[in-house]
This record gives C-alpha cells, sequence and structure tokens, in this order.
C-alpha cells in the first residue's frame, strides 16, 4: 500500500486532546482536514505523525511541546494602561483582539486579566506549553 510522504496532500480524519484528556479540536461531523506534507501549514508534530501511514490507518500520538505550538512564554504577555486601548472596545476576560505590530501585521492576544486601570494581553498561542495527543485517520493519499 502507498504511505504518505513528504509532498503529497492528505485528508485526516482526527481528535486532539490535552494530557489531561480534554478534547481542544476534532474534525468530526465536519469533512476531514486536508493539507500537504510538508507545506508547514499545520504544527510540525503532526506532519511527522502521518509521514509513512497508509490510507485507512489509525493510531495515537502524543506530539511533544517542541513540535506543537512551542513553549509558553512569559515574554508575551503584556499589561497595558486601560487607556492604551481604544475607547470602543470594552475587554472581556476571554475575549481575543488583534494588536497592529509595527510592521503593520495583526498579532492575536487574548484578554487575561483586567484590574484598576490595567488590561494583560497574552500574545502566547492557546495550546502553546501543551503536549498534544491525536487520534489519526488517515482518509486519502493523493499524490
Amino acid at each position: 500500500m502507498t504511505q504518505a510522504k513528504h509532498g503529497d496532500t492528505v485528508r485526516v480524519h482526527y481528535t486532539g486532546k490535552l494530557d489531561d484528556g480534554t478534547v481542544f479540536d476534532s474534525s468530526a461531523n465536519r469533512d476531514p482536514l486536508e493539507f500537504t506534507i510538508g507545506a508547514g501549514n499545520i504544527i510540525p508534530g503532526f506532519e511527522k505523525a502521518v509521514v509513512g501511514m497508509t490510507q485507512g490507518e489509525s493510531k495515537t500520538e502524543t506530539i511533544p511541546t517542541e513540535q506543537a505550538y512551542g513553549p509558553y512564554l512569559e515574554d508575551m504577555v503584556v499589561t497595558i494602561d486601560r487607556q492604551q486601548m481604544p475607547p470602543e472596545i470594552e475587554p472581556e476576560v476571554g475575549q481575543q483582539l488583534h494588536i497592529q505590530q509595527p510592521d503593520g501585521n495583526l498579532l492575536p492576544v487574548m484578554v487575561t486579566n483586567i484590574d484598576d486601570g490595567t488590561v494583560t494581553l497574552d500574545a502566547n498561542h492557546p495550546l502553546a506549553g501543551e503536549n498534544l495527543t491525536f487520534d489519526i485517520q488517515l482518509v486519502d493519499i493523493a499524490s
């Protein structure tokens, strides 16, 4: 049988879980995830897990932080004066915002704390610092 390799476009069903078993994402009840191995569109550890799989094969793979969204970095958390935020934004804990960087790119951040006059913003990916376990089923390979 043909094995998935670098450059192949594959379709997979998956369920992603944290170390405590919490499901953070799944393709159940959706179309399979389609990506090209090596294109860099998904986390490196997931790509590596699919390489060598055959159509119809299923496996469970634990991906370490370094091959997922990287470590949680404290320097990606900043506390700003509430007055630095646009007046039309009423921040709430858990709210996702976008900050325009000096180069014009938008950086997604999460509001993690609000207190008297300050707002704490976290630019880490929500899954940074986590090992991720995926149940993967390779649905299709298109070379």
